[in-house]
């Protein structure tokens, strides 16, 4: 362990139906699969996206050998519909999960079990399937636990509100509650969940022996709040690097709450140490791969679920955590749902090439399961983007990509080309004034053009209506004109 943070403290120091036909020729077995999600990353939290303050080498390196992209989008701004559109392949507008809902006594709302998931699709192809790290839609025994929706094994967090503790006092080993003693009541604080499942997430791969291609889903808890890392290496690397306001929060000990975020001394500090550590984890995965010589044929799919947050003390402002963008988590501006993205597969895409194709989280499934020989399921809004990274076939384009989120007043958003309108305060309003953008010319959505353009900012504030599919479980508008 300590000579693993040594090497990165040196290193920081100096730094619709398609089948296996698509596959290209140097490929003669179905890819393996790596999706990394962070969780609460910005666009411009990485080096590769102009990150100047905190140190990525890792990811940095998986972007140069492999497609960069500059225009990928998550589900949503938030965590829990955003991760359902990316194994449903729906849009937020038809996806099953919509919002964070918590439900007792631990967990979130469950996604149904009609819902045919990414891991699904993939295991019936013939995929080992496991997940490691945070998963919020549906607890333990429930439709939407983890086991039941495709996934051989999970540990981690099944509770999205407890992974606002990084010493929590229990994590889940699929059906199996672990007890972190050192951790008890929220006392101690002896075990980094997040380091706990990583080695977890390794064991994965070193598990993997006969053969068959495996499916590994990351969706890693950093950087998201509580601002806490463990005082090694990597912390003393970035602590009195900058000024810093203290922040109070809900400390550990015996009036902890469960969902609450620790005060921090050196929050700025936190903050970049949480983001290299996911790097370092990054690191890890690929040099695993390495060793049991399955990185040649494994793909690696990185990227975040949300935007950056504001909460526990974080700062995205002073890291420019959303580049050149407006918004943040919780904002349909590009900012809290346009996000780093990179896919890397050895001798099939091309080393440090970009691409601007438009894409989001709905499109992985379809993607996955082009690739893994499987037939694409009717009925999503997923687009293969298999071709553009094959090279093999005429790539498909979306007509538009569509956002919902439910919170502070409701908002609405479609993308079409290089438009884009953002409806505000939809739940009371629902055919109310939209704000429109020409991405091209104005990517930090600093220009509303919609007076300027009445009736294109009324085409796309009608498709926007047309995009939502009501849910009785997450009901939008409040009244209907």
């Amino acid at each position: 362990m300590k000579k693993i943070v040594l090497s990165l403290i040196l290193t920081l120091l100096g730094i619709r139906i398609t089948t296996a036909q698509t596959l290209p020729k140097t490929t003669k077995t179905r890819p393996n699969i790596v999706l990394i999600v962070a969780d609460d990353l910005g666009f411009g939290d990485v080096g590769f996206n102009g990150q100047q303050l905190i140190k990525t080498p890792n990811i940095d390196r998986l972007a140069s050998q492999g497609m960069k992209f500059s225009q990928f989008y998550a589900g949503t701004s938030v965590c829990a519909p955003s991760r359902s559109a990316l194994i449903s392949g729906l849009h937020t507008g038809h996806t099953y999960i919509r919002g964070n809902k918590g439900v007792q006594p631990e967990g979130q709302e469950p996604i149904a079990d009609s819902v045919l998931t990414v891991a699904e699709v993939l295991k019936k192809a013939g995929y080992i399937t496991g997940a490691f790290g945070k998963w919020g839609l549906g607890p333990v025994g429930s439709e939407g636990d983890p086991n039941k929706q495709g996934f051989d094994q999970f540990f981690g967090y099944n509770c999205q509100t407890l992974a606002h503790r990084y010493y929590p006092n229990h994590l889940w080993n699929n059906a199996e509650k672990i007890v972190l003693e050192a951790n008890e009541n929220l006392v101690k604080n002896k075990i980094y969940a997040p380091d706990l499942i990583q080695n977890k997430a390794l064991d994965f791969i070193e598990s993997q022996r006969n053969g068959k291609p495996f499916f590994l889903f990351l969706p890693y808890i950093l950087p998201h709040a509580e601002l806490i890392v463990p005082e090694d290496s990597i912390f003393q690397y970035y602590k009195g690097k900058f000024a810093e306001k203290p922040f109070k929060g809900h400390d550990y000990g015996p009036k902890a709450t469960v969902g609450g975020y620790a005060s921090q001394e050196y929050p700025h500090a936190a903050f970049a140490a949480m983001v290299t550590r996911l790097d370092w984890y990054v690191g890890q995965v690929v040099a695993k791969l390495k060793e049991k010589g399955l990185d040649k044929n494994t793909i690696i799919v990185f990227s975040s679920d949300n935007g950056p947050h504001v909460e526990g003390g974080a700062d995205p402002s002073f890291f420019k955590s959303s580049g050149k963008f407006k918004g943040v988590k919780r904002d349909l501006y590009e900012g809290g749902i346009r996000e780093p993205f990179i896919v890397t597969w050895p001798n099939v895409i091309k080393p440090n090439s970009k691409s601007d194709h438009i894409g989001a989280f709905w499109d992985l499934l379809p993607t996955f399961a082009e690739l893994g020989g499987v037939s694409i399921p009717k009925g999503i809004d997923g687009i293969s983007f298999a071709s553009l990274l094959t090279g093999k076939g005429k790539q498909r384009q979306h007509n538009y990509l569509y956002w919902e989120f439910h919170e502070q007043g409701g908002k609405q958003a479609i993308r079409q080309g290089k438009w884009k309108a953002i409806r505000l305060n939809a739940i009371d309003n629902p055919d109310g004034p939209v704000e429109l953008y020409d991405l091209e010319k104005d990517p930090s959505e600093a220009q509303d053009l919609a007076n300027q353009y009445p009736e294109k900012a009324k085409e796309l504030g009608d498709l926007i209506k047309r995009s939502h599919r009501p849910s009785a479980l997450f009901p939008f508008y409040r009244t209907t004109k």
